[in-house]
């Protein structure tokens, strides 16, 4: 079947379409082609009768076609499949289909995701997810729908080296940082003093080969905070980056916050050094923050009261 207003007709000739209302002087009218404007009026006729049918499916796959994220159209569409018993593994090959020149659609990946719940078959989705981020790495829907499925089916082992094998194609992938926080951490009982160890040890690594990238120094910072590990054991590691040539303003900017604690309780040798680290990145290495480190500054300076 077609969008063409005659193989419409044909296939719905007992069905009276319905135009869409815009009203009697719309100010923007939207310039939808001819096919596409006649499918969606047989397809509103076909909602308002909750017509449930197979010629039904195939209009919501050809205006999916032409509009992959009209919500409507999916959601309808859904019904259709579960009133029908249709086979829903067959779904999943429509929505790799489409996936290939939309893998940013929502509508599309949360379809897949409600499709894979009522068959609780998720034997390709791992496979089908690989090879959307093989594509591209950073994709959030992919992602997203990655953390459902390990939740849902309780899929965690295989995680921790997928991820590696990432962050070693592309140590500044920051959706791949951001994934290996959730997956250390979705199950607090998991994450034992060990495991913490051994992911702090992991992302020094890795800063150490792109010292001013951001990623890995947030994924330590949020590991330190939700061990509770204290920051003040990482100064000689920020230094690594601060008394040679490599200046990483994200190191200095920890140092900052170390020998602030310090001036917190009365270290005067810990506030000048603090201020003076505020000053060269508000000046040299981090200027396009020069207000955020002068406002640290000020603070540092002001007595506390």
């Amino acid at each position: 079947m077609s969008l063409s207003p005659y193989d419409l007709q044909s296939n719905y000739g007992d069905v009276t379409p319905i135009d869409q209302d815009d009203g009697p002087s719309p100010i923007a009218p939207i310039a939808y082609s001819t096919e596409y404007s006649t499918a969606m009026s047989y397809f509103r006729a076909l909602v308002r009768n909750n017509e449930m049918s197979k010629r039904a499916l195939d209009l919501t796959s050809e205006i999916i076609k032409h509009n992959p994220a009209h919500y409507t159209v999916w959601n309808y569409r859904q019904q259709i499949l579960f009133a029908l018993n249709e086979n829903l593994t067959a779904e999943l090959d429509f929505i790799k289909r489409l996936a290939r020149d939309n893998p940013k659609n929502y509508q599309l990946w949360y379809h897949r995701q409600v499709i894979v719940e009522k068959l609780s078959d998720c034997s390709n989705e791992v496979a089908f997810v690989n090879e959307v981020l093989d594509d591209d790495a950073k994709n959030y829907h992919a992602w997203s729908y990655r953390q459902w499925i390990n939740t849902h089916f309780n899929l965690w082992d295989d995680e921790l080296p997928f991820i590696d094998k990432l962050l070693n194609d592309d140590v500044r992938n920051n959706s791949a940082w951001n994934y290996r926080y959730f997956v250390v951490f979705h199950d607090p009982d998991v994450a034992e003093e060990n495991l913490i160890e051994s992911e702090i040890n992991y992302t020094m690594e890795k800063i150490r080969q792109t010292p001013n990238n951001i990623s890995p120094w947030n994924y330590l910072r949020g590991i330190l905070e939700k061990s509770s590990r204290d920051i003040q054991e990482l100064e000689s590691f920020c230094k690594e980056f601060t008394d040679n040539d490599i200046n990483s303003p994200h190191a200095m900017g920890w140092l900052v916050d170390i020998y602030g604690n310090r001036a917190k309780n009365g270290d005067e040798q810990a506030k000048e050094d603090a201020i003076k680290i505020c000053e060269s990145l508000a000046n040299t290495h981090d200027t396009i923050r020069k207000a955020y480190w002068e406002y640290r500054k000020d603070e540092l300076a002001t007595p506390s009261s």
